[in-house]
């Protein structure tokens, strides 16, 4: 048997209130970069089915950034080390590897020529550092900042310049090479959350948590004025420039972005983006034709000048560990349920996806099943609940158990669940009947045929059928059989997926790093030739396996 990965849908980013992401943008305006857990994930900006992820690093992921001749990613994670690897090679061969500072790193940004990078964040000894991208050699310092420095920017154009933007409500400038401390700015009141250079380098923008974005000149930093008064009700937390220097975008906290004039500092457009928490906006980006935007929610915005009150797309999915997975019975759309207890749907062919809406679990999702029109899940919150998938809403049924459930299954009118106390049966809306068990059981499957139920546990790492198959290295998570029931796929923590032959037992193929540096939690057919596959790194793959 052989195998290929066929699609990536990828995570959103990983996102915290109070917290501003960082965007990368391709030089050749091609990709987009964001980052989630120990992932760098690369997605095309105008198709994002098309994505890759880089898993190389030991600890979470924190900002990349595009070198601007396109060949390198540097990549920065919260233990302070930057990551710098090729754009060119598939396997993204890593070209070096440095420490900086000694705590997470917060922005990235590489001089015009590719050859130098500042690196900004939460250092113990110092805040920042300048060095060579080819050698690490320093070529600066940055100093003259009290507290983390949350944002950094190299000019792009001579002569060099440094700014940067600090949790001491300053922002930072430097001359070089080789850099040294210029000045400070003082005219935010409170945290500057992003400092960006236009395009070419005449002006750069500074943004904070008081509401105000400035604008000032880009080789003597002298203030030229506010945008706006302020330019927001809440925090900023990114600005963006139009390629040509003329505009720029920003994102808020008050759940808005603007798009403004940067000769008469006024704006032009303002996108209201929603009335929830998870509307706040704490990234954006402008590549090429596109304006994005980050919401809190993690979704992705495509915003639309000529109509903001409609974005051209919005890229959903998940952002926290994907719990479960089951299929339509056409098994032409996946459905996916997430640790947060969101639940996702997506075209099996083109990625295209959406959220169910309505009042769901609002914690993990233990177990989903499709029956008809109906889309049941139980959660941790210790009830089941119903989709209507015609709908793609949450109806109001709402069945309280007695403990947390771990496992469902469902057949015509009748829910199975196993709980960590009991196994329950649910008809009509309602618990008729539960038996007490002394283990703590994982999973439940009803046989379709005969009115027998089967309840499972731990199994130390072996998939047993009537022979035991135990080539994993950790806990087996999920099974799941071939629709002409000759193969199985077994999914594990030690990271790997096997799938086994029924008719050759003594054949399996290992699918090692399946979900690189995540355990698999759920897997499912969608034809005799087609896997899927999700993990805790959030993301949801689609394999080829050929039976040979």
């Amino acid at each position: 048997m052989s195998y290929s990965n066929k699609y990536i849908f990828t995570a959103l980013p990983r996102t915290q209130r109070g917290q501003p992401i960082v965007l990368g943008g391709d030089p050749k305006g091609k990709n987009f970069l964001y980052t989630n857990g120990n992932s760098v994930i690369i997605r095309n900006i105008e198709n994002p089915a098309i994505s890759d992820v880089y898993t190389e690093h030991s600890c979470a992921a924190i900002v990349a950034k595009y070198s601007p001749s396109g060949f390198y990613i540097a990549s920065g994670d919260q233990a302070g080390k930057v990551r710098i690897w090729d754009t060119v090679n598939k396997e993204h061969l890593l070209k070096n590897e440095f420490q900086p500072i000694g705590g997470p790193v917060k922005d990235i940004s590489w001089s015009p020529d590719s050859q130098r990078m500042v690196v900004v964040g939460e250092g113990r000894e110092r805040f920042g550092h300048v060095f060579m991208a080819e050698t690490g050699t320093s070529v600066g310092e940055i100093s003259g900042q009290s507290k983390s420095i949350n944002s950094c920017d190299f000019r792009p154009a001579r002569p060099f310049r440094i700014v940067t933007g600090c949790e001491d409500n300053t922002i930072g400038v430097f001359e070089g090479p080789p850099f040294k401390f210029k000045m400070t700015k003082q005219d935010h009141t409170r945290f500057v959350q992003a400092v960006r250079y236009s395009p070419s380098g005449c002006h750069f923008a500074s943004a904070g948590f008081d509401g105000k974005v400035f604008i000032y000149d880009g080789s003597s930093a002298d203030l030229i004025g506010e945008i706006g008064s302020p330019a927001h009700k809440g925090g900023v937390y990114a600005v963006a420039w139009k390629p040509d220097g003329t505009q720029v975008l920003t994102a808020s906290g008050d759940k808005t972005c603007k798009l403004w004039d940067v000769e008469t500092r006024s704006v032009i457009t303002e996108f209201v983006m929603g009335s929830q928490v998870e509307d706040q906006q704490v990234s954006c980006l402008w590549q090429g034709q596109y304006l994005l935007s980050v919401s809190l929610s993690g979704f992705i915005n495509y915003l639309d000048v000529s109509n903001p009150n409609k974005h051209i797309r919005i890229l959903k999915g998940h952002n926290k560990p994907i719990t479960v997975l089951c299929l339509s019975p056409d098994r032409k759309k996946i459905y996916t349920g997430s640790h947060d207890g969101f639940i996702s749907h997506w075209d099996s062919e083109t990625g295209e996806n959406d959220r169910i809406q309505g009042v769901g679990h609002g914690n993990q999702i233990n177990g989903m099943k499709i029956i008809g029109n109906s889309l049941y899940t139980c959660g941790i919150d210790d009830s089941v609940k119903q989709v209507d998938i015609s709908s793609n809403n949450y109806t109001s049924a709402d069945i309280k158990l007695d403990s947390q459930p771990r496992g469902m299954d469902v057949k015509d009118d009748t829910i199975i669940t196993a709980s960590v106390k009991e196994i329950s049966v649910l008809q009509g809306g309602r618990k008729v009947t539960s038996l007490p068990v002394a283990y703590e059981p994982s999973c439940v499957s009803i046989n379709s045929t005969h009115p027998d139920v089967a309840v499972g546990g731990t199994l130390d790492n072996k998939l047993a059928h009537n022979k035991e198959w135990g080539f994993h290295n950790a806990r087996v998570n999920t099974v799941a059989w071939s629709p002409n029931s000759q193969l199985v796929a077994s999914g594990s923590l030690d990271t790997t997926i096997i799938i086994w032959s029924v008719l050759n037992p003594t054949k399996h193929t290992i699918i090692k790093n399946a979900h690189p540096q995540s355990q698999i939690t759920r897997l499912a057919w969608l034809d005799d030739g087609t896997l899927v596959s999700v993990g805790q790194d959030c993301n949801t793959k689609i394999w080829n396996i050929t039976a040979s």
